[in-house]
C-alpha cells in the first residue's frame, strides 16, 4: 500500500473503479470526497488522472461514470505507420471527428522547419480522432500548398494525412520524430474533451521524401490511456567492457 496519501488516494480510487460495471454513475464529489477522507479539490485532482486514462468519464450535470477499461492500440514505432492502420490491425473502431483545413502563409520558424520561403502558402489539418465514442488523439499537419491542397482531401480524406500520401504514391521515406509528455494546453485539452493541464503524449515530426525534402510537419497528442507504444533495440556491444567477477 502506498504511503503517501494522494497515492493511497489514487489507489483507492483505483480499487473503486476496477470493481465496478461500466455505466455505473460514481457517488457526488462531495460524497466521494467525504467517504474517502479528502478534500473536494484533492479529489478532483486524483480523478482527472483516470479521466486522462479513460477509465471514467465526467458529464457535464450529470455525474462522473465508470467507462470500463478502453480499447488499447499498441504498436512499435520503428514503422510509421498511421493510427487507422495501427486500429485496423487490432480490430477497434476508430474514425475522424471534425476536420479543418486551412490555407495560411509560413511564418519565419515554419519556413525554417518545411525549409520554404517565409510569406509561402501552406496547408494546415486539424482533428481529432475518436474511439470508443471519444476523442483519443488531436493531429496537426502543416504542409506546402504545392505538395498538398484543400480541394484534394474533400470526401476521400480518411482523417491520415500519411495515408493519403502514401495512395497518391507519394515517394515517402523517413519521418523524425520527437517524443515527449506535455501538459494539455487550453486549445488541445479542449479538442480532446479533458482538463486543461492532463498529461498527453506528444510526437513532433518531420516527415521526408527520398530527395530529402520535409513535406509534413505535424503535432500529435494522445490520450495515454488508449495507447501503448514500445520500442524494440539491440544491446550495443562493447568489446572493452570488463568482466564481473567470476566471468571468464
Amino acid at each position: 500500500m502506498p504511503h503517501f496519501p494522494f497515492q493511497r488516494l489514487q489507489a483507492d480510487l483505483s480499487a473503486l473503479i476496477a470493481r465496478l460495471p461500466a455505466g455505473t454513475r460514481l457517488p457526488s464529489e462531495p460524497d466521494l470526497a467525504a467517504d474517502l477522507g479528502v478534500s473536494r479539490a484533492t479529489l478532483r485532482e486524483a480523478m482527472r488522472t483516470f479521466e486522462a486514462q479513460g477509465l471514467i468519464r465526467r458529464r457535464q450535470g450529470a455525474g462522473t461514470y465508470v467507462v470500463g477499461k478502453p480499447p488499447v492500440i499498441e504498436s512499435g514505432l520503428e514503422v510509421l505507420e498511421s493510427m487507422l492502420t495501427l486500429a485496423r490491425r487490432t480490430g477497434l473502431n476508430v474514425g475522424p471527428g471534425p476536420v479543418t483545413i486551412e490555407k495560411m502563409s509560413a511564418d519565419l520558424e515554419i519556413a525554417r522547419i518545411l525549409e520554404v520561403a517565409e510569406g509561402d502558402p501552406l496547408v494546415r489539418v486539424s482533428r481529432t480522432m475518436r474511439a470508443e465514442n471519444r476523442p483519443v488523439a488531436y493531429l496537426v499537419d502543416t504542409l506546402p500548398a504545392d505538395v498538398l491542397h484543400p480541394e484534394e482531401l474533400g470526401n476521400r480524406f480518411s482523417g491520415s494525412v500519411l495515408d493519403y500520401l502514401l495512395s497518391r504514391g507519394d515517394p515517402l521515406t523517413i519521418s523524425r520524430t520527437e517524443i515527449t509528455a506535455i501538459n494539455a494546453s487550453a486549445e488541445v485539452a479542449k479538442m480532446l474533451e479533458i482538463q486543461r493541464g492532463d498529461v498527453l503524449l506528444q510526437f513532433i515530426a518531420k516527415l521526408y521524401t527520398a530527395s530529402g525534402r520535409v513535406v509534413d510537419y505535424s503535432y500529435s497528442y494522445f490520450v495515454p490511456g488508449y495507447f501503448k507504444f514500445h520500442l524494440i533495440r539491440k544491446v550495443g556491444l562493447n568489446s572493452e567492457l570488463t568482466p564481473v567477477s567470476g566471468e571468464q
